[in-house]
């Protein structure tokens, strides 16, 4: 546990896109949780100076081993390709550091199991970036589904229709290697965190996926799946990174006493048999509270879920309690989207790998 008193330093592996939206949530809690961004690691040293200006951070290198030997870094975020999480991770793991790894933790269940072992035996917390989990819509949902407002449920979905440029495909994006997939396994890994978390893993998948608009990359820009979950329910997955303008994430489950659907943190449906006087809060609450987009671009979607997820690991360190996501949970994205590829790659159905 850590002092409430004492600062905690935040470093940054990696100085991508996705590096400002940590650097900028960290800066946002700083004044009320006594938190800086200390140190920022990147490949490129000209690149990463340039970040370390723009954003106040006082070290910047790209010398792996001063980095993560500084002392005053306490947590460590991984914002690195996805495939290449695991190397900077097992560093920081061996220097104490705990870990805060963009989504997905790693590429293969194999590679994040060697994270978590590591993280496990060390004695380090490691949180994933899965932000969609905190928005107003889905933890209503988790609510609801909680108190058994849903009674038995019938079809359990996700659709993720989103656009993405060829200029986008670019470097390590749509490849095998680095990216470990495409539309399902990049653009589509929140859904799909957000469908297991809420009615639970399914039992048994069988997917489809193609390449319609992005015919350079090695990855596929569309796909489909369907789920057969352990109490009987059905669902399904459908996943493109290739239709114009690109709309909305939506989860929609349905069940013999109510159905409700979300559109990124937004409430659109909330139907019930039985209603309860919360319902009007949940309506009011329609609107949503701005968490998540990135429907036509990935520059689109706002800070607020990295500053609650920054937020958790602070106040998991400050009062040693278990965060809201951690490896283990966020192990489950990634065995579901490796049981969608192979489904699609065999022709057969396939039972995700067995959580830990």
């Amino acid at each position: 546990m850590t002092d409430n008193s004492s600062e905690i330093g935040f470093g940054l592996v990696g100085v991508g896109m996705i590096a400002n939206y940590h650097a900028l949530a960290i800066k946002a809690l700083a004044g009320q949780h006594n938190i800086r961004l200390v140190g920022v690691l990147g490949r490129l040293i000209d690149k990463t100076r340039d970040f370390a200006r723009k954003h106040d951070v006082p070290f910047y290198t790209d010398d792996a081993a001063a980095f993560f030997a500084r002392p005053d870094i306490q947590v460590v975020c991984i914002v690195t390709p996805s495939g290449l999480h695991l190397e900077p991770a097992l560093r920081a793991i061996a220097a104490g550091k705990h870990l805060i790894v963009e989504k997905p933790l790693e590429i293969s269940v194999e590679r994040v199991d060697a994270l978590l072992d590591a993280a496990r035996a060390a004695g380090v917390k490691v949180a994933a970036i899965f932000q969609a989990r905190f928005s107003v819509g889905a933890r209503a949902l988790k609510e609801a589904l909680a108190a058994g407002r849903f009674g038995r449920l019938c079809l359990c979905s996700a659709y993720v229709k989103w656009r993405r440029t060829a200029e986008y495909y670019s470097g390590w994006k749509g490849t095998l290697a680095i990216d470990g997939g495409g539309a399902v396994i990049n653009q589509s890994i929140h859904a799909v965190d957000l469908l297991q978390w809420l009615v639970g893993m399914p039992a048994e998948v069988f997917a489809w996926k193609t390449r319609r608009v992005h015919l350079s990359i090695e990855a596929e820009d569309t796909a489909c799946a369907t789920f057969r979950f352990a109490d009987g329910a059905l669902g399904s997955l459908e996943a493109t990174t290739a239709a114009y303008p690109g709309w909305e994430r939506r989860i929609e489950i349905c069940g013999e006493f109510g159905s409700v659907a979300i559109e990124d943190d937004r409430i659109v449906r909330w139907d019930f048999r039985d209603t309860r006087p919360e319902d009007e809060k949940w309506l009011a609450l329609g609107a949503g509270d701005g968490a998540a987009s990135g429907a036509g671009s990935p520059d689109q979607i706002s800070i607020a879920g990295h500053q609650r997820q920054i937020e958790d690991m602070v106040l998991a360190l400050r009062g040693d309690k278990p965060l809201l996501i951690d490896g283990d949970q966020a192990r489950n994205a990634v065995a579901l989207v490796r049981a969608i590829y192979e489904s699609a790659e065999r022709g057969v159905p396939v039972r995700p790998a067995a959580g830990r």
